[in-house]
């Protein structure tokens, strides 16, 4: 399989419950209410700093997309195939943390993109004070674990980064997920959302789909090693020419 520098990619899922496990921590027993299950974004940063691998209360961290930008030659010298494997990499997160073997799919398109799907349970989607559907800024904002930080190694020796250095070196990037509670999609250019977060029809399966074209000034192309996508221990990963 040959990668172009152009694609789109899937994955992203949430392992952490935020709010819903620091009440159930300070009220042992007491099962959390619905409304608390779709709590509002100033809650989950303002009661479990740190816990979450993104900070909930920005959308676009534009200062952080750019200097992956600027930067490109540190963080893209894997090229495509480890914009993949950063992709990858969440959905071997949630299966592991659910104790369960995940499903990937890598599939390269016609029109130059990379797709990664999973079946996971969907990219974190909550529900503000206000009504306001929101997801879990994973694009747009740096992961917390990766940055600033001694960080994991991915299959192909480097260093793991989270999903905003797949959409800040991507030109287009389509980012869909499916809950059991409703289905979104958007697009990014560059990591910064082109249009608004948009509801799509339910779905009578969950998990996540991330496709991308990476930037060519940015990213360079190269085969995809298929030894390496086979080293996640949690996630069975198909690759689709």
């Amino acid at each position: 399989m040959i990668l172009p520098c152009d694609g789109r990619t899937s994955l992203d899922q949430d392992v952490n419950q935020d709010v819903a496990n620091v009440r159930s921590s300070r009220n042992p027993g007491r099962a959390p209410a619905a409304d608390e299950q779709m709590l509002s974004i100033s809650l989950v940063s303002a009661e479990q700093p740190g816990t979450s691998t993104h900070d909930w209360s920005s959308t676009v961290d534009e200062q952080h997309l750019t200097s992956i930008r600027e930067n490109a030659s540190t963080y893209a010298r894997g090229g495509v195939q480890h914009l993949i494997l950063e992709v990858l990499a969440y959905a071997d997160d949630e299966a592991r943390a659910l104790g369960r073997a995940g499903s990937c799919t890598i599939t390269a398109h016609d029109d130059a993109s990379i797709s990664v799907s999973d079946d996971g349970r969907g990219t974190d989607t909550r529900r503000s004070a206000d009504g306001q559907v929101v997801r879990k800024p994973v694009m747009a904002t740096k992961d917390l674990r990766f940055f600033d930080t001694d960080v994991e190694v991915l299959p192909d020796g480097l260093p793991r980064r989270g999903m905003s250095i797949v959409a800040a070196l991507s030109s287009r990037l389509e980012h869909t997920n499916h809950r059991r509670e409703g289905s979104w999609t958007q697009t990014y250019e560059h990591g910064v959302p082109h249009g608004d977060l948009q509801e799509l029809p339910p779905s009578v399966t969950t998990g996540t789909t991330v496709r991308f074209n990476a930037d060519p000034q940015l990213v360079h192309s190269a085969p995809l090693d298929t030894s390496l996508v086979q080293r996640f221990t949690s996630v069975n990963v198909h690759v689709l020419d």
